[in-house]
């Protein structure tokens, strides 16, 4: 598993005014449900764009559930209403960036659920790969290297695992984001990673065991720290 960092030249400004395009082609075309868009090429030389550009804007709309993008075939309107349609490419170009503190509340409310989901139903394959993300975050704080990546990975084993896949994709959607402010922020102290490597574990085990309570209350304790810096508290259960 590889997580791609994202770029900070692909601006969000860049982002909604490709989908305010792509929404507006949609309209002039009177595209309905099931009609298929233009290529990436052709959308990316009609807009003055690149290609990878028009592609995070499609997988945007996509996330939404306004475009459906098949393998070998194209992309395609989904099957909503205009009016619906029109009102959702709306919203989407209001959103805002969210600030750090709010991506990191969000992981700590989606991580609450996953990690009990997958106690309850990973497979055996789900937990080889949480315990290689697990194996691959102790070697690199044993030989006292950065390893905030790895740790990441390690919580995304665990979201694949819950087999819930809107929670997976909204954790595959934030963690890029967290990973570059991570260090920026200051966050959590180095120090603490060695204790990681047992929060982890424990973590591990519990999902092992296929105790969803003990998993719960094993993720609360590992994001001690983290409720500190979102709630400035401190969390014993």
């Amino acid at each position: 598993m590889k997580l791609e960092i994202l770029s900070k030249s692909e601006s969000l400004d860049s982002q909604k005014t490709i989908i305010s395009k792509i929404g507006d082609l949609i309209n002039y075309k009177n595209l309905e449900p099931g009609d298929k868009l233009p290529s990436e090429r052709t959308l990316s030389e009609k807009f003055g764009v690149t290609r990878s550009n028009v592609r995070d804007a499609i997988q945007k709309l996509e996330l939404y559930g306004l475009l459906d993008s098949i393998p070998q075939s194209g992309t395609f309107v989904a099957n909503i209403g205009v009016t619906a349609m029109n009102g959702m490419i709306e919203d989407i170009l209001r959103l805002e960036d969210p600030d750090f503190k709010t991506l990191v509340e969000t992981r700590i409310l989606l991580e609450l659920k996953t990690v009990r989901l997958a106690a309850l139903r990973r497979s055996d394959e789900d937990l080889e790969k949480i315990k290689t993300a697990l194996d691959a975050y102790s070697k690199k704080v044993l030989k006292g290297e950065d390893a905030v990546q790895e740790d990441l990975l390690f919580h995304l084993a665990i979201a694949k695992a819950s087999g819930n896949s809107t929670m997976n994709n909204f954790m595959l959607l934030i963690t890029p984001k967290i990973i570059t402010n991570f260090e920026k922020y200051h966050v959590c102290d180095k120090n603490l990673a060695n204790q990681g490597i047992d929060e982890h574990m424990a973590i591990y085990k519990a999902i092992k065991s296929q105790n969803p309570k003990l998993a719960k209350q094993k993720m609360k304790d590992h994001f001690n720290v983290l409720y500190q810096y979102c709630y400035n508290i401190k969390k014993s259960s």
